[in-house]
C-alpha cells in the first residue's frame, strides 16, 4: 500500500489541478489557479521549492510596482495579480514547511515502524522511500546508518523556513492569515508593525480577535468591511475592499485588501490567506485627480464658447453644456442614422462647404478654420467662427480632433457696417465740395481726394520728384509765389509745434488760374501724444474773397453812416430787445398781484415775484443802455471773457424755452480758448437771438432732427468763431436777412439779425450767414483776439 500513495497522490494533484484551471476559466479570476499552484507544491522536488517560491515572490513585486504606475484599468488588474500572487506565495510557504515538517516527523519513525526481524536494509528503503516517494529494491542500496544525512536534512528545512519567513516579512505588503471562520491567526512582520499589535495581542475577553482588527478600521469603513467579510466567509468568494486602517501612530492610510480561500480536497475550507497593499497616496492623487477632472469639466462648460470633440475620422464624440444649452442639441444629433457625421446644427446655406471643409482637415491631419452660420435654440442664425487641431500621439498619429466655436455674429456684423461705413466715407471724401489731403507727422503728402486730383491735375504719386521731397514739390508747384515762402514757414512751424494749421493763399488750378484758399489741418495724435498723421482741407473762397474785399472797402465809408442813420432803427431795436425782459415784468406783475389777492395772501411768494420784477427791469435797462451805446461814438466798457462760458450760461438761461419747443442743444466747443475782450451783455443778446431764431426755423420740423447745433473754434491766429447751427428751411433771401426791418416772421420786426450784425462790428468782429448743404441754416460770427493772447 505504501508503494501505491505515490502513483495516487500524483493522480489527484493532476485530478485538482484540472479543475481549478476549469474553475478559473469558467470565474474568469484567477482563483482556482492556486490549486495548480498548491499541487505544483505538494509534488515538487524539494529543491525545487525554493526556486518556485522566488518566482512567486519575484512576480508579486513586479505586479505590486506595476498597480503603483499603470494607469486606472490596469491599476485594478495589476491589484488583482498582486493578490494572487500573494496568497500563492502564502500557500507554497505553508506547503513547503508541511512537507519539511511532515519529513521530520515520519522519516525515523518509518523505520522504527518496521516489522520485527526487518533488516536495516529494508528499513532504509522505507526512510528513502518516504523522502523521494519511490520504492527501492532490497539490495539496492548500501547499509549504513542515515543520521548524518537526516542532520543535513534538518539543516537544509530550517535555512528555508528562515528564508521564506524572511521573505514574508519583507514583502511590501501586510500579509495574514485566517481560520474558515474568520479569526486571525497569522500577520507578517510588515503588518505588526503598521497596526502595532500581532495575533496574540487581539485576544480580548468578550470579543473576537476579528472584532479587535476590526477596531483599527476607520469607523466610516468598519460597517461596510464587516459586513462584505462576513458574506465573502458565508459564501466562499474572494474579498477584495478599499478602507481606511488606523496606523499605530493612530494615523488612518487607505488599504486595498484582498484574500482568497484555501480548500482541501472535499472543496472545504482550510484557511483564508490575504494581503492588504497601502495606497493612501494613491487614493489621494486619485481624489486630487477627480477634482482636477471637475474643475476641468467645470471649465469647460464654463468657458464662453462651444467646445466639442470628433474621433479621428470626424465623428463627433463629446459636447460641453454650453453647445447643448445654445443650439439645443445633444450628441446623437450629429451623428447620422449610418453613423456618419450630420451638421444639422449649421446652416442649410452653409452646410456643404462646412462640411468640405472638415472632410478636408480630417483627410489631410490641416487645422480647420471656418465660418458659417449656426442654429442655435430659439430657431435664430447666428455666425460663429470654428477652429479644430488634432491631437497625435508620439507616432504622429491623429487620435482626436479638438475644436472650439465662438459666436462671432456681433463682429460680422460690426464689419459689415464698418465696410459700408468705409465706402460711405470714401464717397463722400471724394464728394465733399472742399480739396481734402492728409500728411505723415514730419508732412510729407500722403493722400489727395478726387476732387484735390481734379483740381490740380496731379496725384501724390506725381510728386515724386529726385532731389525734392513731396511737399516741396507740391509747394512749388501748385502754391501762388507771393505764398510760397509764408505757407512754407506756417506749416513748417505746425509740424514743429503740432499747433494746427490755418492760412489764406493762393491755388493754382490745372488750367494755370490761381483761386484763393482757406487752408486747415489739424494733427491726429495716438494714446501718448505724438503725431501720427495730419488731415487738411483746402476750401475755395475765391469768390467769397473777391466780394470780402469790395465789401470791406465799403465798409468803413457806411460803419458810421449805419450807426446815425436812422432813430427809428434804435426805436425798433429798443422794442425789440427790452420786448422780452417787459413781457417777464408783465407775466412777473400779474403773478405777484394773483400771491398777493390770495386768501391769506401769499406774501412770500408775492416777494419773489417782486424780486424777479426788479431783475427783470434791471435787465431791460442793461439792454437799453447798451444799445444806445452802439450809436454813440464813445468808448465802451469791455473785460475779458471765456466764450464757451458764456454759451454755456445762455444754454441754461434759455432752458425753458428749448425744452418747450422740444428742441436739443448739442454743443462742439473747442477746449483752452483764449478770453475775448467784449460787452458781456451785447455778446449774450446776439446769442440769445440766434438760438431763439434757430429754435423758431425749425417749427415746422416734425421728425427726430430738431436739433440746434453750436460750435466754437479758433479762426486763424487773430480770432474766434461761433457758429449757430439750425435743421430748419433756411433762409429765403439771405443777403437780406440783416437788413433792418425786413422779416420774413408774421410778427417779427426784422431788427435781430441787423441788432447783432451792430454789436459784432462794433466788437471788430463779422457776422455772415449761410444755407446747409442738406437743410437748414448757419449763422456764425468772429470775435477778434487781443494783441496779448496772440
Amino acid at each position: 500500500m505504501i508503494a501505491m500513495l505515490p502513483q495516487q497522490r500524483a493522480a489527484l494533484m493532476l485530478t485538482v489541478s484540472f479543475v481549478g484551471i476549469a474553475a478559473s476559466w469558467l470565474t474568469t479570476t484567477p482563483s482556482g489557479l492556486l490549486a495548480p499552484v498548491a499541487a505544483l507544491f505538494f509534488y515538487a522536488h524539494r529543491r525545487t521549492a525554493p526556486l518556485l517560491l522566488a518566482l512567486l515572490a519575484i512576480a508579486f513585486a513586479g505586479s505590486m510596482l506595476a498597480a503603483f504606475f499603470l494607469s486606472d484599468g490596469m491599476r485594478d488588474v495589476a491589484s488583482s495579480s498582486a493578490a494572487f500572487f500573494a496568497v500563492a506565495l502564502c500557500i507554497g510557504a505553508v506547503i513547503a514547511a508541511s512537507m519539511s515538517a511532515s519529513f521530520d516527523a515520519d522519516a525515523p519513525g518509518a523505520v522504527m515502524r518496521s516489522t520485527p526481524g526487518e533488516g536495516t536494509s529494508a528499513r532504509i528503503n522505507k526512510w528513502r522511500e518516504s523522502i523521494t516517494g519511490a520504492g527501492y529494491e532490497e539490495g539496492t542500496a548500501h547499509d549504513g546508518p542515515p543520521s548524518p544525512s537526516i542532520e543535513k536534512t534538518e539543516e537544509a528545512l530550517r535555512a528555508r523556513e528562515r528564508e521564506l519567513s524572511q521573505l514574508i516579512d519583507m514583502v511590501p505588503s501586510h500579509l495574514w492569515r485566517l481560520t474558515p471562520d474568520g479569526e486571525p491567526t497569522f500577520f507578517n512582520r510588515r503588518m505588526v508593525d503598521f497596526l502595532g499589535m500581532d495575533v496574540t495581542d487581539t485576544d480580548k475577553p468578550g470579543t473576537s480577535r476579528l472584532e479587535v482588527v476590526i477596531g483599527s478600521v476607520h469607523p466610516d469603513d468598519a460597517t461596510e468591511l464587516r459586513d462584505a467579510l462576513s458574506r465573502c466567509l458565508v459564501t466562499g468568494e474572494g474579498f477584495a475592499m478599499r478602507y481606511r486602517l488606523r496606523r499605530a501612530d493612530g494615523a488612518y492610510r487607505w488599504m486595498s485588501s484582498r484574500a482568497e480561500p484555501l480548500r482541501d480536497q472535499d472543496g472545504r475550507i482550510v484557511q483564508w490567506y490575504g494581503l492588504c497593499h497601502d495606497i493612501d497616496d494613491q487614493v489621494h492623487a486619485e481624489e486630487a485627480l477627480r477634482r482636477s477632472e471637475r474643475q476641468l469639466q467645470q471649465l469647460i462648460d464654463a468657458v464662453p464658447a462651444l467646445i466639442w470633440c470628433t474621433t479621428p475620422e470626424g465623428i463627433p464624440c463629446y459636447l460641453n453644456k454650453r453647445v447643448t444649452d445654445v443650439t439645443g442639441i445633444r450628441l446623437k444629433d450629429l451623428i447620422a442614422p449610418d453613423g456618419s457625421r450630420y451638421l444639422t446644427v449649421v446652416h442649410p446655406d452653409d452646410r456643404d462647404a462646412v462640411d468640405r471643409g472638415l472632410a478636408r482637415s480630417f483627410e489631410t491631419g490641416e487645422s480647420f478654420v471656418g465660418r458659417y452660420r449656426q442654429r442655435r435654440s430659439d430657431g435664430a442664425c447666428r455666425w460663429v467662427e470654428s477652429r479644430a487641431e488634432p491631437l497625435r500621439d508620439e507616432s504622429g498619429a491623429i487620435i482626436q480632433w479638438y475644436g472650439v466655436s465662438v459666436d462671432i455674429d456681433d463682429l460680422i456684423g460690426a464689419q459689415e457696417a464698418l465696410r459700408d461705413r468705409e465706402r460711405e466715407l470714401s464717397q463722400l471724401v471724394d464728394m465733399v465740395p472742399s480739396l481734402l489731403w492728409r500728411l505723415t507727422a514730419n508732412g510729407e503728402p500722403t493722400f489727395f481726394n478726387e476732387r484735390m486730383v481734379d483740381f490740380l491735375g496731379m496725384d501724390v504719386s506725381d510728386a515724386d520728384k529726385p532731389g525734392m521731397s513731396r511737399l516741396e514739390t507740391v509747394i512749388e508747384t501748385v502754391i501762388h509765389p507771393d505764398e510760397k515762402a509764408e505757407l512754407s514757414n506756417v506749416l513748417s512751424r505746425c509740424l514743429v509745434t503740432g499747433k494746427g494749421f490755418a492760412m489764406r493763399y493762393r491755388l493754382r488750378r490745372a488750367d494755370g488760374v490761381y483761386r484763393w484758399m482757406s487752408g486747415r489741418a489739424e494733427p491726429l495724435r495716438d494714446d501718448s501724444g505724438h503725431i501720427v498723421q495730419w488731415f487738411g482741407l483746402c476750401h475755395d473762397i475765391d469768390d467769397q474773397f473777391r466780394a470780402e474785399e469790395a465789401l470791406r472797402r465799403t465798409s468803413d465809408r457806411l460803419a458810421q453812416a449805419t450807426r446815425v442813420a436812422s432813430l427809428a432803427e434804435l426805436s425798433a431795436s429798443l422794442a425789440h430787445e427790452v420786448n422780452q425782459p417787459l413781457a417777464a415784468i408783465v407775466a412777473s406783475s400779474h403773478a405777484c398781484h394773483h400771491w398777493l389777492s390770495a386768501e391769506p395772501p401769499n406774501v412770500e411768494r408775492a416777494k419773489i415775484t417782486a424780486e424777479r420784477i426788479i431783475r427783470s427791469a434791471g435787465s431791460a435797462a442793461d439792454v437799453i443802455s447798451r444799445i444806445r451805446a452802439l450809436f454813440r461814438p464813445a468808448a465802451q466798457d469791455r473785460s475779458p471773457e471765456d466764450v464757451n462760458h458764456l454759451i454755456g450760461e445762455v444754454c441754461r438761461l434759455m432752458a425753458g424755452e428749448i425744452a418747450a419747443k422740444d428742441v436739443r442743444i448739442r454743443t462742439n466747443l473747442e477746449p483752452d480758448l483764449p478770453p475775448v475782450a467784449l460787452d458781456r451783455v451785447q455778446v449774450q443778446q446776439v446769442l440769445v437771438n440766434l438760438i431763439r431764431n434757430g429754435i423758431e426755423a425749425m417749427d415746422a420740423v416734425v421728425d427726430a432732427s430738431r436739433a440746434l447745433q453750436i460750435r466754437s473754434c479758433r479762426d486763424g491766429l487773430n480770432a474766434i468763431r461761433v457758429e449757430v447751427r439750425d435743421a430748419g428751411t433756411g433762409f429765403k433771401d439771405a443777403e437780406r436777412a440783416f437788413e433792418p426791418f425786413f422779416t420774413t416772421k408774421p410778427h417779427g420786426m426784422g431788427m435781430g439779425l441787423s441788432i447783432c450784425r451792430s454789436i459784432i462790428d462794433s466788437h471788430g468782429g463779422r457776422l455772415w450767414s449761410a444755407d446747409n448743404q442738406t437743410h437748414g441754416a448757419t449763422v456764425a460770427f468772429t470775435l477778434p483776439l487781443g494783441l496779448s493772447t496772440l
